[in-house]
């Protein structure tokens, strides 16, 4: 795929501004999008959207398929009667003592989760298993990856979210007749489920159409991995590493490296690749066309895992003792293209890279990413220096899991300082928005910012640090940064300046 020349922002949509105690779906969004528009941004890189799980994060999702009905926008289902608008109110009133700038997702979860619930109830009790949107969503999902998920998420409530090798053993195997009375005992939380989803994929729907008519486009993501209390490992633990008990036999991570002497060892079941080959990458493609769906661009996270990826035998505490093993490589891609077309991939080659992934990627046509962060060690042939971009790439000052570019630069040593002041010739005040230039005018196709850049914040406003289980994926933008004409003019200004408005080629 070719890259347009263009621009935009990374925020996950949790972190919006608004009265529910977590972003939304609804007016934020909406407003962001404006903002967006009003800068000329082409992009909104929103990051997974699938229902947290441990630690919040949507990189290690309780599904790779179903949205997070955390995100949903309560407004819709007052329109519709299916809560009253005192419910809605005593909603936002319970979220008021949540701070606004950092949210406690198990606070605000159990909070929105009753909310919603209701909301569901009173779906039921006016017969709305009859609705035809309803109806025809289920007969469109339920096949692939909606009847498990629902009955997994029921699952979870009903043992107190244990994870699901320490259910009762016919559930953990998937006996049909403990499936089967699962399915009866659970009907109702089960319908509950599939309301939520419906919801959540009507909602996004019509925020990406309205993206649309603004000249929005968004940049999603597919993690590479699954989560071990995920209803993917649960249902389909053919595709998987997994022994009879459920149990990993070795998990995903990372060697150890200049930022981690033990590596790290992330705890992801590993697929089983001979057996996802052997009925032609279906579960993949599946996902691959489900993501496509909901977004324009899709960013692959841990590319060099489809080359090679760390196996690490299940009992070992960290990542030392893992071993690299060869991934599908070509053929997953391969049948990507041949029964879906080509989709507009960009590969997350970030980290230690060998040149085979850059072959692998670049036989594919697929753009890699840069981080100006990582840039400044003192070799000016570093890829990751502006100069140095080739155009069909995607940079960043910084990503989710970096620190904010004014964290970043405060935590750097006098001489490290010095090379990026060297080189950007700039003084220390105001420097991250000079990095921002910088990057809006390198050969770059795309170039995307954090928010948070965009108001020079510091390590405090950190989205997610890799490798620490807690404290992550909290951040909030304030309604003040929202409402902040003079900064989104400033970046539609350098957009304009750049060549990068929408619009153009």
């Amino acid at each position: 795929m070719k890259l347009e020349r263009s621009s935009g922002v990374i925020l996950h949509p949790t972190s919006l501004a608004g009265a529910g105690g977590v972003g939304c779906l609804g007016g934020p969004a909406r407003r962001f999008i404006d903002r967006l528009q009003s800068a000329q941004q082409r992009w909104w890189q929103v990051l997974p959207l699938n229902p947290p799980g441990h630690g919040g994060s949507p990189y290690s999702a309780t599904s790779a398929f179903a949205g997070s009905p955390i995100l949903l926008d309560p407004k819709p289902l007052v329109r519709r009667g299916w809560l009253a608008q005192e419910d809605s109110s005593k909603f936002e009133a319970q979220c008021e003592k949540i701070p606004s700038r950092r949210y406690n997702i198990d606070e605000v979860g159990k909070i929105k989760g009753d909310l919603l619930e209701r909301a569901a109830h009173n779906w039921q009790a006016e017969g709305g298993g009859d609705d035809e949107g309803f109806r025809a969503f289920c007969d469109e999902h339920d096949g692939l990856w909606l009847d498990d998920y629902a009955l997994f998420a029921a699952l979870k409530k009903v043992h107190d979210q244990a994870e699901w090798q320490k259910w009762p053993a016919p559930l953990v195997r998937r006996d049909p007749e403990a499936l089967q009375g699962a399915r009866r005992r659970l009907a109702d939380s089960i319908r509950v489920e599939k309301f939520l989803q419906w919801q959540f994929f009507e909602q996004w729907t019509d925020l990406r159409e309205y993206a649309a008519e603004r000249g929005v486009r968004l940049l999603g993501d597919l993690p590479i991995f699954v989560a071990m209390d995920s209803a993917d490992a649960w249902a389909r633990r053919d595709l998987f590493e997994l022994d009879a008990a459920g149990e990993a036999m070795a998990v995903a991570g990372v060697p150890p490296d200049y930022f981690s002497e033990t590596g790290q060892r992330w705890g992801n079941p590993l697929y089983d690749w001979e057996a996802i080959a052997a009925e032609d990458y279906r579960w993949w493609v599946a996902r691959v066309a489900h993501v496509m769906k909901t977004v324009d661009l899709v960013r692959v996270d841990h590319f060099r895992g489809f080359e090679a990826y760390w196996r690490i035998p299940a009992e070992e505490e960290t990542a030392v003792n893992g071993e690299w093993v060869d991934g599908p490589k070509d053929a997953i891609f391969d049948a990507i293209r041949r029964q879906l077309g080509k989709v507009p991939f960009v590969a997350e080659d970030l980290g230690t890279i060998t040149d085979e992934v850059y072959e692998l990627r670049d036989r594919h046509g697929l753009p890699g990413m840069r981080v100006l962060q990582f840039a400044f060690d003192g070799d000016p042939e570093h890829p990751f220096l502006p100069h140095n971009y080739p155009e069909h790439t995607v940079a960043y000052t910084g990503t989710h899991d970096n620190d904010t570019t004014r964290g970043w630069y405060d935590g750097l040593s006098e001489e490290e300082k010095h090379r990026v002041r060297t080189y950007l010739a700039h003084p220390d005040e105001g420097i991250v928005w000079r990095m921002i230039e910088e990057l809006w005018q390198s050969k770059a196709a795309t170039v995307i910012v954090p928010f948070q850049d965009l108001f020079e914040l510091g390590s405090e406003h950190r989205m997610n640090t890799p490798g620490v289980a807690e404290d992550n994926w909290q951040w909030r933008m304030t309604e003040e940064e929202l409402s902040d004409e003079e900064t989104f003019q400033r970046l539609g200004q350098l957009t304009e300046a750049t060549g990068r408005r929408q619009g153009e080629a």
